[in-house]
């Protein structure tokens, strides 16, 4: 069965939630993908950056490496998806200003390599805030690893509820990293 046919229950059940120990190879992933996807989305007009768990150094995370993807308008983010997909990505959601993209599930399930692409506008990028305390403060780092496998078996074939679990610390610590990492002190961004 093709995977644009499968309900959600089914593909959840294909591609569950499994954590893995950190591993040094996600940075040279992110940055071999970053090259290919510069390909795509050639010229200064797009910032690319490595978020989500992969991005933390040392906790354990699912081996999905997570690129965001900064546009200037609208109008770019619509052209860079139309060649994302041209080039075999697979457009998962376009809700305007936030477009998500995968590449790497299978019909034979998970690949070597999973990305996920969020194309967004310029400056929606609290996921950057967020890796960037987190990689700051390795405490913290070690309590959202702790969280989330806790939620792994629980929420094994339930990805939106295993991300809605995460919710609240994800935002009270995008909130702390905002007034920490401030114009006066920007040890955040642009990477």
């Amino acid at each position: 069965m093709k995977l644009s046919e499968m309900s959600l229950e089914e593909l959840w059940q294909m591609f569950p939630v499994y954590l893995t120990e950190h591993q040094d190879a996600w940075k040279g992933w992110y940055e071999e993908e970053e090259k290919a996807l510069r390909q795509i989305l050639p010229g200064p007009a797009f910032r690319f950056h490595h978020i989500g768990s992969t991005a933390i150094e040392g906790i354990w995370a699912k081996p999905i490496i997570d690129i965001l993807i900064e546009g200037p308008s609208l109008p770019a983010l619509q052209g860079g998806k139309a060649r994302l997909v041209e080039a075999g990505y697979l457009c998962m959601a376009d809700h305007g200003p936030r477009i998500s993209l995968n590449k790497g599930y299978t019909e034979e399930g998970f690949a070597e390599r999973v990305f996920h692409i969020h194309l967004r506008l310029a400056g929606d990028c609290d996921e950057l805030y967020f890796r960037d305390y987190l990689n700051a403060h390795p405490e913290a780092a070690k309590d959202y690893e702790m969280l989330k496998l806790g939620l792994w078996h629980a929420y094994e074939h339930d990805r939106d509820g295993y991300t809605a679990m995460k919710t609240t610390f994800v935002k009270e610590h995008t909130a702390l990293a905002k007034k920490l990492f401030t114009v006066a002190n920007p040890q955040i961004l642009p990477n």
